[in-house]
């Protein structure tokens, strides 16, 4: 028996890194799971995202876990296609339990640098997107009359703003806000709105040359090695001497999150960081 047995989750860019990550610990409990990824880069981001084969690879992984998938290629900034993806899923396996805004991007600028199309995507996608999330799930949990729970993606960005991330820590931050809101509207009804609040995760959006850079500006092409080595940005900026959590990391507070083991924590931003926030 898992803790998640006969529920729904519906998880947002699910075709790789924490999406997927939370798509497999939640079925392994017992869910069954609903998604949708772009599946097509963006304009600002420095890396590539996710792909329709690998939001094919993440249907392959659940359903090998026994449970349902029913994922989309559809995009957040887009409140009709959110919907279409959820009330498909909700018309085929009956009812909708969770919700993880979990899609997200990160390009890397200078304040003043920064163009006006850069600023906005990271907004319609990163704080928006969230939005329209909740906007076209949280009536499915209404209607089901149970409860439900909906976690959303943050940042520790959100509470002290690493340089040339204005934007995404930004958008993080409005996060926050929202999480407080609809924790605060949507409690009597006994859904539950939590943020799970990250430090530095290795994903794509982490590992690649740009941000090794950015940590690592005296460092002529650092690598991978070099982010992981004992003096190195990546690890002093923590209190636990560590550059980076797994996903599976963010994936066992969101299953915490998710289960009945939270059912009575709602409005709370819980950090997975290392210590970040009591380092700086």
């Amino acid at each position: 028996m898992g803790s998640l047995d006969g529920r729904v989750a519906f998880i947002t860019g699910v075709a790789r890194g924490q999406g997927r990550s939370h798509a497999l610990k939640l079925a392994e409990a017992g869910a069954d799971i609903v998604g949708l990824d772009i599946c097509e880069d963006a304009a600002s981001p420095h890396y590539s995202l996710a792909t329709e084969s690998d939001l094919d690879e993440t249907a392959r992984l659940i359903e090998k876990l026994g449970r349902c998938a029913i994922l989309r290629k559809a995009d957040v900034r887009d409140l009709d296609q959110l919907r279409a993806v959820v009330d498909e899923g909700v018309a085929n396996l009956g009812r909708l339990d969770i919700v993880v805004a979990n899609a997200g991007i990160c390009s890397i600028g200078g304040t003043h640098d920064l163009d006006e199309a850069t600023f906005q995507e990271m907004i319609d996608i990163n704080l928006t997107g969230v939005w329209r999330t909740v906007k076209a799930t949280v009536p499915h949990l209404q209607a089901g009359g149970r409860g439900g729970s909906v976690i959303l993606a943050g940042s520790g960005a959100a509470f002290i703003p690493p340089p040339h991330l204005a934007h995404y820590s930004a958008a993080k931050a409005g996060v926050n806000s929202l999480m407080a809101s609809f924790a605060l509207e949507f409690g009597p009804e006994f859904i539950r709105v939590n943020a799970v609040i990250p430090t530095n995760v290795d994903t794509p959006m982490l590992d690649n040359e740009k941000v090794r850079k950015l940590f690592m500006p005296h460092v002529d092409a650092p690598t991978r090695a070099d982010a992981m080595s004992s003096d190195s940005e990546y690890v002093r900026m923590h209190l636990m001497p560590i550059p980076w959590v797994e996903p599976s990391d963010i994936s066992e507070a969101v299953l915490f999150l998710a289960s009945d083991a939270s059912r009575y924590i709602t409005g709370v931003a819980l950090p997975i960081d290392a210590g970040y926030r009591l380092k700086k």
